[in-house]
């Protein structure tokens, strides 16, 4: 074991649970990688986690992505060495100064790279990548919906829909958020807290007329989803920003026009190493060519982390947030 700090709960609740302290980090064992994290991503499953949403063994310690550079290695690895620039997901843990990281859940960073930005591109980037190209692939001529087009994911998705051609609408509780969004190439922005929602979509695309909608906030707009898709649209709830989805009847999918509701998860994506770098690969090396612009709304300390959990769940935040050591 060695001596490190990180941000540790010992038991759930809101931003205050969150203890930054000194922490023990084990020794890299076989086919692991001991790395100095350079920087660590916040995001909506960390107060999923803390709140007991999504229950974890306690004491623990959280933060699930992060970059940065390989200090110890262990038996058996031999695609990275001491010194490598490396990301990562889906690795508990993450907010601290050290985390031990599988090999085969490690990505390498490209070379100048900026470790906050590599941090930052991981689990939302990958999210936008698997749901425009799989969970529903988006092609030019359709309508998207976008929720929250101003959040981390919400960027994402707008520049990847368009990418593909698609006509995106973005939604956003501010004039200012709706700027980020139309700068990240939403074609039309409905402010949610201005405009009910349907209506909007309805003023600008017509009735039912949307293919397809990524909502990462759940119970606040999932109703409204159910009525601006197209018969056999396809409904992707990825998150519960406001609070998780009541059970829904079947039935209600048929007579909303034999929709299609999905929940995917993260996980069920990158549950293989090739899968995993792959998908990075392409983020990653969309970032690295400009192709996708990765925008980093807040940076904080890491014992600033309960203004930073804070922040993101009063949706005060647009972009990334990142946590440093």
């Amino acid at each position: 074991m060695t001596q490190s700090h990180g941000v540790r709960i010992e038991q759930f609740g809101g931003p205050q649970a969150m203890r930054y302290g000194p922490i023990e980090v084990r020794e890299p064992g076989e086919g692991e990688l001991a790395v100095a994290v350079a920087a660590a991503g916040v995001n909506f499953i960390d107060t999923y986690q803390r709140s007991g949403l999504y229950p974890l063994e306690l004491p623990a310690t959280l933060g699930m992505e992060g970059a940065g550079t390989v200090s110890a290695v262990g038996a058996g690895v031999s695609e990275f060495a001491v010194g490598d620039a490396v990301a990562w997901l889906d690795v508990q843990g993450s907010y601290a100064r050290d985390v031990v990281v599988p090999a085969a859940r490690a990505v390498p960073v490209p070379p100048g790279l900026d470790p906050r930005t590599a941090a930052a591109a991981m689990l939302q980037g990958v999210t936008a990548q698997y749901l425009t190209t799989d969970t529903f692939a988006v092609s030019a001529g359709q309508t998207v919906l976008v929720h929250a087009a101003a959040g981390g994911v919400g960027l994402l998705l707008v520049q990847l829909c368009v990418a593909a051609g698609a006509r995106v609408i973005g939604t956003a509780g501010s004039p200012d958020k709706a700027d980020l969004a139309r700068g990240a190439g939403a074609h039309e922005v409905i402010l949610y807290r201005e405009e009910d929602v349907v209506a909007g979509v309805e003023r600008l695309a017509g009735r039912r007329a949307v293919d397809v909608v990524y909502d990462g906030v759940g119970q606040a707009t999932f109703a409204a989803d159910l009525e601006v898709l197209r018969p056999r649209g396809m409904l992707v709830s990825f998150g519960n920003a406001s609070g998780p989805v009541e059970p829904v009847a079947p039935l209600r999918l048929a007579t909303s026009g034999s929709l299609f509701l999905t929940r995917p998860m993260l996980g069920h994506y990158v549950a293989k190493t090739d899968e995993l770098r792959t998908r990075s690969a392409a983020v990653l090396g969309m970032v690295e060519r400009r192709h996708l612009d990765i925008r980093i709304g807040a940076v904080h300390p890491l014992d600033q982390v309960v203004t930073a959990h804070e922040a993101l769940e009063q949706r005060r935040t647009t972009g990334k947030v990142i946590l440093t050591s």
